[in-house]
């Protein structure tokens, strides 16, 4: 039943182990044994033999009393000593007693005295399987989205076995799915846990809820499981499109139905949950606005009349409905409507023609009016009977279908019937019928006899100048009493000149209403008033007239700026007045004189002083612009003054000028000059004149060593050429002169030059002047001719001709019309006289129209937009179609739309067959019954114009072919043609959507299947057929493409289709664009933005921001104690997102000491922590989301032992009373000590309270022996009372106690006691010697002398003296004092040893360190180490002007030997030239500038920064910083004129620049007259040789060309090339000879010539063969 350990085998030693514990430990013997038994052993039972184990007997346990102490309320264990056996007491529970702790054991001791003996014994209890595992809840619950993703895992509760080892859970099992399977992890305690890992996609519409079982098993025999059901629960996604029950829903309705009939229910479904489910209806947008007629429930898909609706505008109806699910997901279905026609209609009378007055003497039968009656509805709800009411001499007739002439039945007497009232009633055949009444009222007409009145004799108006063209001036009236036509008054300007120029280039006059415009911007200082008349003239035949006098008088403005006359500003130089200093108040300084060209107010000037040096010095005049001092001039002052003067005038708004006066105050004009040393165009002018000095210098010395180099190739090279020529064995040739090409055509191979020219890639934006020849020079030789050579120059380069006859063609037609000309066909071909427009054949009068459209819409349609405005002026011209219906009356004519007013529709006339005078006896007319008339009859000409603005898309909409038609009426007889104009459609809109401004918004769930369809938003363009819309295109992306389908009218429509799913935690929104283009030329388009916003799906599993969490908490932490706080994301957004926290079960006592906030995640304390039981705990936080996605996280809580248990004495043997003999060492009493804290708070410390010859020993942990420290001696003292502490060294420390009451004498053995193990003291630097630092005190238990305590100071060395040279202790008192003054910036401590010895004897001593530390003193000024302050040189830092707020002129560096606050330096500014220009900083000392540098800033500044300390009192040090504002380092050399030998310098290099280039430059120009004078030498020797009667010369080959084309040498060609202004930006490559073929002779050959490649220049080869000799004569 029992084993023993390694402890148990001590015994095989023997007896020696016994003797030597006994003398270690006094005879307390210790041995150690360890047993091992199972868990739930019978009470009774043999657990091991003690007495055998410890080697003892039985008499030994007997006499020694021997018992077992353990500190436990329970004792598991009983002693037997008359057995000698240990037997268990009561019942063992592993779980109980140790938990999942393992190995789990208890220990006690067994005690026995007499000798005292402690025998420690251990008793492990294994496990055995009693527990199966078992799971804190019946049944687990999940939510899982059926859109989680494969691979997704839930974490599942884990099971508890308080069993351990391989009796402990060993294993999960899942019941077998098709879904889920099942991954096991550790957890950091050693306990395992499982997760669901989804396997297979979830579908809720198939199964939307699993039953699973999760097993725990272990690992012991008989072996042992616990069961738990799962559920999940599988929430639904928006994976499902909606569906329509019907394609197509067909409804009939009566028009005019009232708004809100409802006419049918559409019906949509989808399968997926009721929040994905949930479905909204809506009409999809159509065209010409269809979709408006109607409204639907987006809830329950009925359909209502959100219009009117009328049948004779439809006829029948089409719309999409669309049904969209809250993910975004859509289908659509289609909706047929026939309309119904009622009666709703009463005919609409329009009158045609109307003459009213009529003359009394008209004849009966006399047309008066011609009407036409039209009824829109159809059938018999149409047709129309008209009659006259009453009885009038009238009647009615009806010629053509729904026109009605109206006319006389009898004479007409004006002086019986002088005017009549005639109602015409116009009715329908429907049911009701429905009916029109229209009343015309007659008179008689009246005759044009007054002419218009002005109502004054003249007029007059005034307007400002600077006047906007076009604006109003005034407006004339004239009044004329006729009627109608007689009185229509238009107004005409009266021709006259103003000026010399017409008044029509200054002002208009509307001829209808009289108004008077400005043509042009008046300028009042060019012309004050404009005089001209007004004719008035009405309309009558003839027409009469009227004039008026308009006088208009233009006023003045400030639309002009004062000038300033003096002083004369000017860019560079400077011009300053003088101001003597003996000046006195009043003195006039100079005299602003300005002028301004306004007149009145807007010329009077004001003088105001703007801005100045010294505002309290000068004043300038307000009135007169006088400067004059307002003081004395003083020394104060500064010399140079700058003032700025505004010049400002009275107008409204003011106009203002501005003038700089430089003032100068000096006595003499030398003076000023020394005193602007500072004027930046004098120093510039010094550095521009050393820069230009050197740059000449360079460039004539490069330009002189260059000629010598190249005079001095080409001499060598001609040198050469001559050798190779003279030796040469060519017979002679005639001579030619050189430079000239021989034009007799002995050459065999002309040149050809080809040239380069790179342009840069942004030279289209400036001008290229291509390379050409500069000069050509040619002798062409005529060759009949035996005279001299004719030299002809040739300018013109190739590249001016053209390169092809197309282009010659071009060039030729452009110089020749004006770039505003525009080419068009003779119109007079598509003259109606063409015999297929005659014919009265329908099939060739069609083929006739399809043959001249197509011939002349091609190049229509090809045109570009920028020539279409020019196009349409003569499109009526070239497209002129006719159909003549010669039966009916009826012509046809085809025109575009947009003509200009005027442009021909086509000849009336001629397309009738009537002559001119017909139309006008007739009265020829238009009549319509459009508010609009489109055209307009010429009846002086016969032809068909266009009278106003023909949009097609306004006329007839959608609509096609479009047309309009009107009738032209001509009179006595009576003629009726109706006219049918065709509109064509142009190019003319883009497409548009609806909300082009307004993106269009799609939410679409990121679980959207592939293949999802999304209607959008469709265009609309007005145009029709090849110009209508044709295509949309969708703007490349990676989720959509486009999808187009038709409506049923004809329109098309797009849906987005998904080809790749989405995914909103990537991209949340999509940004597209969709394009609308029509099929027009030029092509149009319209977009329009598309917002798609995605929208979460659950399939994100939570993350915590830390795999693992680590915190401690100390123990005993009250509950609800926040711990920490976990945090864990979910990529996921809204409800998907929201995750709730808990903690999953683990083993041990972690499930009920902690608890955490499922919201927020923080881990709060909820039960009793005691370090004692559990040190630390391992918690798995899991983080779980809507849709059953988990995440886990480890958190290690370390628990912070705190001091909660004070020790426990437990007196294991006492002795009492002691004999005063007792040796020294003697055992008088062993306890037991206990502390269950850990580490410092349970390190127990075992003291004596009060004095006594006592001391406490530790042989063995947690035993303590109390022993005598010394003799006893009871004469002196009888008895002592013993109280034993022992103290814990946790904080705030506990302690327990025990009292002993012993009978001893006392002996003195006590020494000195310091308070202290070490002591510190301060005193303050410059102290006075003897001043008392320190007081050291010790104690000495001892009575009397053995208590009587003296100090010494401890011999030492203090930085290499002896301690005692710093400071003195009195032996008495034990004070410290300072023997010196301390310096805390030579010594900052001392370190010194003081010894306390009693008075006994040997005499006792104990020591103490003592630290005496230096407190620092203010004492030391700061130092400034930069700038550095010398005596003679002067430091200054440059600021540039254009430096910015901010900048960092210079710092100023300072250090303090003082240390803490002493050495805290701050900087200030205690004096500045101009304080507002920098500032220092505070703490930095970097010195800034706080604005822009100015022009008025002086140039050298000078700044004192004072550095103080921060001692008490403090200590400052003062240095001066030199700033000048300047741009370079020379610059900063003049302003500080101490330096004369700067100046100096810069004239000695200024003398030795010029002096160096006049003799670089007489070196240069004396070598080219010396050239110059060889080569004219030359020239005249070979002139002389030329014309000398030599027969012939040696030939040398020419290098000249043959004009003629055959011969074998180029020409000289000088090229140009001219560069952009950017082109140094971009490599430009020049022009060159891309080849240069010529002709070498070779000496030594006497057979062909060789051809070899030469590139160098013709300039290189000596001129004539006379150079070649003088070249080898010099050498």
């Amino acid at each position: 039943m029992h084993r023993r350990d390694r402890g148990v085998r001590w015994r095989s030693k023997g007896v020696l182990y016994l003797f030597i514990f006994h003398f270690i430990f006094l005879g307390q013997a210790r041995a150690q044994i360890r047993y091992s038994i199972p868990e739930e052993m019978k009470k009774g039972s043999l657990v091991g033999n003690v007495a055998q184990d410890l080697g003892l007997d039985i008499t030994r346990l007997r006499s020694g009393r021997a018992r077992i102490v353990t500190g436990e309320n329970i004792q598991y264990t009983e002693l037997k000593t008359d057995k000698g056996t240990l037997i268990v007491n009561d019942r063992i529970d592993r779980e109980q007693l140790c938990g999942h702790l393992t190995p789990c054991s208890f220990a006690f001791e067994i005690l026995l005295e007499n000798p005292m003996e402690l025998h420690p014994v251990t008793i492990e209890v294994l496990d055995v399987n009693d527990n199966a595992p078992t799971f804190q809840n019946s049944y687990l619950e999940f939510e899982i989205s059926e859109s989680a993703t494969l691979g997704s895992r839930f974490v599942l509760e884990s099971a508890d076995d308080t069993d351990v080892g391989g009796n402990g859970l060993q294993n999960y099992i899942l019941t077998p799915n098709d879904n889920f399977g099942l991954k096991q992890h550790v957890n950091p305690d050693g306990s395992k846990y499982a997760e669901m890992v989804l396997q297979k996609p979830l579908d809720r519409e198939t199964q939307p809820r699993l039953t699973l079982k999760l097993l725990a098993v272990d690992g012991g025999n008989p072996q042992r499981s616990g069961t738990v059901n799962i559920y999940v629960n599988i929430l639904d996604a928006n994976d499902n499109a909606p569906i329509f029950n019907q394609s197509v829903y067909r409804a009939a309705l009566i028009e005019n139905t009232p708004k809100g009939s409802f006419i049918l229910t559409v019906n949509a479904s989808d399968i997926d949950s009721p929040s994905n489910g949930r479905l909204t209806y809506s009409i999809a947008k159509s065209k010409a606005g269809i979709s408006d007629l109607f409204e639907i429930d987006e809830l329950t898909g009925r359909i209502f009349v959100a219009k009117e609706i009328d049948f004779e505008k439809d006829k029948k109806i089409e719309i999409r409905v669309e049904a969209k699910d809250q993910g975004g997901l859509t289908d659509s279905s289609k909706v047929e409507i026939e309309v119904i026609d009622v009666n709703d209609n009463a005919p609409v009378i329009n009158v045609m023609s109307f003459t009213s007055p009529v003359s009394e003497d008209s004849p009966a039968g006399t047309t008066i009016g011609i009407i036409n009656v039209k009824d829109t509805d159809s059938r018999e709800n149409g047709q129309v009977t008209c009659m006259i009411e009453g009885n009038v001499p009238f009647k009615i007739k009806s010629n053509v279908r729904n026109y009605y002439v109206l006319m006389t039945d009898a004479a007409l007497d004006r002086e019986t019937l002088s005017e009549c009232n005639i109602t015409v009633i116009a009715s329908d055949a429907g049911s009701p019928p429905l009916s029109t009444k229209r009343t015309f009222y007659l008179k008689v007409s009246d005759v044009n006899d007054n002419a218009p009145i002005f109502p004054s004799s003249s007029y007059s108006a005034s307007i400002p100048e600077n006047n906007s063209p076009g604006a109003s001036v005034l407006r004339v009236n004239g009044n004329d009493p006729d009627e109608n036509q007689n009185a229509r008054v238009s107004y005409i300007l009266d021709d006259c000149e103003i000026s010399g120029s017409p008044v029509s280039e200054y002002v208009s006059v509307n001829a209808e209403s009289g108004v008077i415009h400005a043509v042009r911007s008046f300028d009042y200082e060019q012309i004050k008033q404009l005089v001209f008349v007004v004719k008035a003239q009405d309309g009558g035949s003839p027409p009469l007239s009227s004039n008026v006098s308009v006088k208009i008088v233009i006023q003045d403005q400030n639309d002009n700026p004062p000038q300033v006359l003096y002083p004369v500003q000017t860019g560079g130089s400077l011009v300053a007045e003088m101001v003597p200093r003996s000046a006195d108040v009043g003195y006039l300084v100079t005299k602003v004189v300005a002028v301004d060209v306004d007149s009145g107010q807007n010329a009077w000037l004001s003088y105001k002083l703007q801005k100045a040096t010294d505002r309290a010095l000068f004043e300038v005049g307000s009135q007169n612009g006088e400067i004059r001092s307002i003081r004395q001039v003083s020394d104060k002052d500064a010399v140079k003054q700058r003032l700025t003067v505004i010049v400002e005038d009275n107008g409204q708004p003011s106009r203002s000028a501005t003038v700089i006066v430089n003032v100068v105050v000096a006595d003499s004009f030398p003076e000023v000059l020394s005193e602007f040393t500072d004027f930046a165009h004098d120093k510039e002018y010094n550095d521009n004149l050393t820069f230009y000095l050197v740059l000449a210098l360079a460039v004539v010395s490069f330009l002189f060593i260059t000629s010598l180099v190249v005079i001095i190739s080409v001499k060598i090279y001609r040198w050469r050429q001559s050798r190779i020529l003279y030796h040469s064995s060519l017979p002679v040739i005639p001579y030619y002169p050189p430079r000239y090409s021989d034009t007799l055509g002995t050459g065999t191979l002309p040149h050809v030059y080809n040239y380069e020219v790179c342009r840069t890639t942004d030279s289209r934006k400036s001008d290229c002047k291509f390379g050409r020849a500069a000069s050509q020079n040619v002798l062409i030789m005529d060759p009949s001719s035996t005279g001299t050579m004719q030299r002809i120059q040739s300018d013109k380069s190739i590249l001016d001709e053209p390169d092809s006859p197309v282009e010659k063609h071009t060039t030729n037609s452009t110089s020749n019309r004006s770039p505003s000309t525009t080419v068009i066909p003779n119109t007079e071909q598509t003259s109606p006289t063409h015999p297929h427009l005659r014919s009265h054949n329908p099939e060739s009068h069609q083929m006739f129209l399809r043959t001249m459209v197509a011939r002349l819409w091609r190049p229509y349609q090809a045109t570009q937009r920028s020539l279409i405005s020019g196009f349409r002026r003569q499109i009526g011209l070239l497209i002129l179609i006719h159909c003549v219906n010669m039966v009916g009356g009826q012509i046809r004519y085809s025109i575009p739309e947009e003509m200009k007013k005027g442009s021909v529709i086509g000849n009336i006339a001629q397309d009738l067959g009537l002559d001119l005078r017909r139309l006008r006896s007739g009265r020829a007319r238009i009549v319509n019954g459009e508010n609009i008339q489109y055209t307009e009859l010429k009846t002086d000409k016969g032809i068909l114009v266009v009278n106003d603005r023909i949009d097609r898309e306004q006329l007839c909409g959608d609509v096609t072919p479009c047309s309009f038609s009107f009738e032209v009426i001509l009179e006595n007889p009576m003629e009726l043609h109706r006219i049918t104009v065709e509109v064509l459609d142009i190019n003319d809109h883009a497409p548009v959507f609806p909300n082009k401004e307004k993106a269009i918004h799609l939410e679409i769930g990121e679980t959207a299947l592939i293949g999802g369809q999304f209607p959008l938003q469709s265009a609309e363009d007005l145009d029709v057929g090849q110009n209508a819309l044709k295509d949309y295109i969708l703007s490349p992306n990676e989720n959509f493409i486009l999808r187009q389908h038709a409506n049923p009218d004809g329109s098309k429509y797009v849906e987005m289709v998904l080809q790749k799913p989405l995914d909103r935690e990537r991209h949340p929104h999509l940004s597209l664009k969709l394009i609308a283009v029509d099929g027009g030329t030029p092509q149009r388009s319209g977009t329009v933005n598309i917002d798609v916003t995605v929208l979460d799906a659950n399939d994100n599993a939570p993350v915590f921001n830390q795999s693992l969490y680590k915190t401690a908490v100390p123990e005993n932490t009250m509950r609800g104690t926040a711990v920490i706080t976990v945090n864990a994301t979910d990529a996921d957004s809204g409800s998907n997102g929201f995750i709730t926290y808990s903690l999953s079960k683990m083993k041990g006592n972690a499930a009920d000491a902690f608890s955490i906030d499922g919201n927020t995640g923080t881990i709060s304390v909820s039960g009793q922590i005691d370090y004692e039981k559990d040190r630390k705990y391992e918690l798995r936080v899991e983080a779980k989301d809507q849709g059953g996605f988990t995440g886990t996280s480890k958190v290690v809580i370390d628990v912070l032992d705190v001091n909660d248990n004070a020790p426990v004495i437990n007196i294991m043997s006492f002795s009492s009373p002691v004999s005063e003999d007792a040796p020294h060492g003697s055992t008088i009493a062993i306890l037991n000590i206990k502390d269950i804290d850990s580490e410092k708070n349970g390190q127990i410390k075992c003291s004596i309270d009060g004095k006594g010859p006592f001391k406490i020993e530790s042989p063995l942990t947690n035993y303590y022996n109390l022993i005598s420290d010394q003799h006893f001696d009871r004469e002196s003292i009888s008895e002592y009372n013993i109280t034993i502490t022992a103290t814990d060294l946790g904080s705030p420390p506990l302690s327990s106690s025990a009292k002993l009451n012993l009978k001893i004498s006392d002996v003195n053995d006590n020494a000195p006691v310091f308070d202290k193990s070490s002591y510190s003291a301060y005193i303050t630097e410059n102290n006075s010697p003897g001043t008392s630092i320190f007081t050291v005190r010790a104690r000495d238990s001892d009575w009397k002398q053995n208590a009587r305590i003296s100090y010494l100071l401890e011999d030492s060395q203090v930085s290499g003296s002896p301690v005692s040279t710093y400071v003195s202790l009195n032996s008495e008192t034990g004070v410290i004092s300072a023997v010196r003054s301390f310096d805390y910036e030579q010594i900052k401590q001392l370190q010194v040893v003081v010894k306390a010895q009693d008075g006994g004897s040997p005499p006792l001593s104990s020591n103490v360190s003592v630290k005496i530390v230096i407190q620092d003193q203010n004492d030391n000024p700061p130092q400034v180490l930069y700038p550095v302050q010398t005596g003679g040189s002067l430091v200054a830092e440059m600021v540039p002007r254009s430096a910015d707020v901010g900048y960092l002129v210079t710092k100023v560096v300072a250090v303090d030997v003082d240390s803490g606050q002493n050495a805290w330096l701050s900087y200030k500014l205690q004096k500045a030239t101009d304080r507002a220009l920098f500032e220092v900083g505070s703490q930095n000392g970097e010195i800034r500038s706080i604005r822009q540098v100015s022009d008025k800033d002086a140039v050298k500044q000078r700044l004192t920064v004072i550095v103080e300390d921060n001692g008490q009192p403090s200590r400052s040090a003062t240095v001066i910083v030199n700033v000048v504002v300047a741009d370079s380092f020379p610059e900063v050399l003049s302003e500080f004129t101490d330096f004369p030998h700067d100046k100096e310098y810069n004239d000695n290099l200024t003398f030795y620049l010029v002096l160096a280039l006049a003799v670089v430059s007489f070196l240069f120009i004396t070598s080219l007259v010396v050239i110059i004078s060889v080569k004219i030498y030359r020239w005249r020797q070979s002139r002389i040789l030329y014309h000398s009667s030599l027969p012939v010369i040696p030939y040398y080959p020419p290098r000249y060309s043959d004009t003629l084309g055959t011969g074998t040498l180029p020409h000289v060609y000088n090229y140009e090339v001219c560069r952009t202004t950017d082109s140094r930006k971009s490599d430009c490559k020049f022009g060159r000879a891309a080849s240069q073929n010529v002709l070498i002779m070779d000496p030594s050959s006497t057979g062909t010539m060789q051809r070899i490649q030469s590139e160098k220049n013709i300039l290189d080869e000596p001129d004539s063969p006379l150079e070649v000799s003088w070249i080898r004569h010099i050498a």
